[in-house]
């Protein structure tokens, strides 16, 4: 191969190398807006975030909390599944903290604050070399698939009561499923401490439920969805609805067939897994802009200097 040509293959490699490593790093919110705390409901929290997200090699963490009540450490599978904090990998305390994926396979967090972990403070995450395939642009949709009704739990383990943190718990228990006429909701309470109402957008957002479509006062409840679009549920005992018992969910397709959920989040403009930091706190810090000025300036330098070595 000629020098020049050899030249050029050099720098369109690096240029290539330069754009996919920067294009491809993506930041990911620990949590989303419920940040890094002890979660409402225990570590399902956590599990349904990650559930939801793609981890890759050069990807960052970004762990929002406030300084002096939490920290995270990671540490191994075995320090993890026991709570144990005596020897972590690595331990930061002041809070936001960043973890930079550096390479493939498991990787454990946790919180090493007193009892902490055990309330569900913790996070495991599966690191893959390479980013899963994307779709073909214009490509044809995911084919229907079939299935029968699902009866969920509402909560799952934390049932339907007050959740500590908010009404969040409810927020993320719904966020990796997906509901279609013929399914059923299941609410667990002990009778006479709770019920469930069923209500519109309006009393939901509101909580003010003088007026409800209607209220299931034994428990178990079950709700079985029987059209398409948004269903509300609150408690109609006082201030329950305030204090976060209450869950929005949207019904799609008909019973038998719907569209299989997907697990990945499209990144924000910012770079961003997912919309940010607990109310209050910094703003992640996105994708830097300058870097990518920086390596897009390279390239096009590289591309020049190619071109003046092709005459």
């Amino acid at each position: 191969m000629a020098p020049g040509r050899l030249s050029l293959a050099v720098l369109l490699t690096v240029g290539a190398l330069l754009l996919h490593t920067t294009a491809g790093q993506k930041i990911h919110a620990v949590g989303d807006r419920l940040g890094w705390i002890v979660p409402p409901g225990g570590p399902v929290a956590y599990e349904v975030w990650a559930s939801t997200q793609s981890f890759v090699i050069g990807d960052v963490l970004w762990f929002n909390f406030t300084t002096g009540q939490q920290d995270v450490a990671r540490v191994t599978k075995e320090a993890f599944e026991n709570c144990n904090s005596t020897n972590p990998i690595s331990l930061k305390t002041d809070g936001p903290a960043n973890f930079t994926l550096d390479t493939d396979g498991e990787y454990y967090f946790i919180s090493t604050m007193d009892k902490h972990c055990p309330l569900g403070q913790k996070l495991a995450i599966n690191v893959t070399s390479t980013p899963a395939p994307c779709p073909s642009p214009g490509g044809a949709p995911p084919p229907e698939v079939a299935r029968g009704p699902i009866t969920y739990v509402v909560g799952d383990d934390l049932g339907w009561l007050v959740p500590p943190g908010g009404s969040i718990a409810y927020k993320i228990w719904a966020s990796g499923k997906t509901f279609i006429v013929g399914d059923s909701l299941v609410f667990n309470f002990v009778n006479g401490t709770q019920d469930v109402a069923v209500v519109t957008k309006t009393v939901y957002e509101s909580c003010n439920t003088s007026s409800t479509t209607s209220v299931l006062t034994s428990s178990p409840a079950k709700v079985t969805l029987t059209a398409p679009g948004e269903q509300y549920f609150t408690s109609t005992y006082s201030r329950h609805c305030e204090f976060g018992q209450k869950l929005e969910i949207n019904v799609t397709g008909a019973a038998g067939r719907a569209t299989p959920p997907t697990l990945t989040t499209a990144p924000s403009p910012s770079g961003l897994s997912s919309a940010g930091p607990t109310a209050g706190g910094p703003a992640p810090p996105p994708v830097s802009s300058a870097s990518t000025r920086v390596v897009a300036s390279l390239s096009i330098a590289l591309l020049s200097m190619a071109i003046a070595l092709i005459h």
